[in-house]
């Protein structure tokens, strides 16, 4: 088996050491949007990732008390709903969670999911086992995107938001020895 060969183009800038900076180079290689999943034209919900974690969001239908919504996360399973009705959502997710790390909140009119990835640096192509994929290229934007984190989490002294990426991105759990534990 031939070593895996990647071209990084990265033009470092050293960053002075106050506490915030880390903080500012996270916010940058923050997803710069969210993705969305449709049903037929109907909008299900967005979804982001981190490194760490998916993030689903829901819009909630007006005049409904917030007490009345239920989520059930499962290790591989979740299901979204309004207590008393079919659930509005109730699928395998496309990989396994931390279930005691994941919760739900609900703020404004938003019902925010949040999977904590058991595999760390794992790219998802969707929040649902087979549905709603990303398209190859915007999965290889994700992917370089997740890889940029990881060096920004490992070289917290570094700017990484202006690093490019040419050619076939590695997968950021294995690239180098891979992800370091917590």
């Amino acid at each position: 088996m031939r070593p895996q060969t990647v071209s990084l183009r990265i033009k470092l800038n050293r960053v002075p050491r106050p506490a915030t900076s880390n903080n500012n180079m996270a916010e940058k290689l923050a997803p710069e949007k969210r993705h969305s999943f449709f049903h037929g034209s109907q909008k299900v919900f967005e979804w982001d990732q981190t490194l760490e974690e998916v993030n689903i969001y829901i819009t909630i239908p007006p005049n409904v008390p917030s007490k009345l919504f239920h989520c059930k996360i499962q290790s591989k399973h979740v299901e979204v709903g309004i207590k008393g009705n079919p659930p509005y959502l109730n699928h395998d997710l496309s990989s396994p969670v931390k279930t005691d790390s994941s919760f739900w909140t609900i703020e404004d009119d938003t019902m925010h999911i949040t999977l904590q990835k058991r595999d760390k640096g794992q790219t998802w192509s969707s929040p649902i086992l087979g549905q709603g994929q990303l398209d190859p290229h915007a999965a290889d934007l994700e992917q370089k995107r997740l890889m940029l984190q990881r060096f920004q989490v490992e070289n917290p002294g570094f700017d990484f938001s202006q690093a490019q990426f040419t050619g076939n991105c590695p997968d950021p759990r294995t690239f180098m020895g891979g992800i370091k534990s917590d």
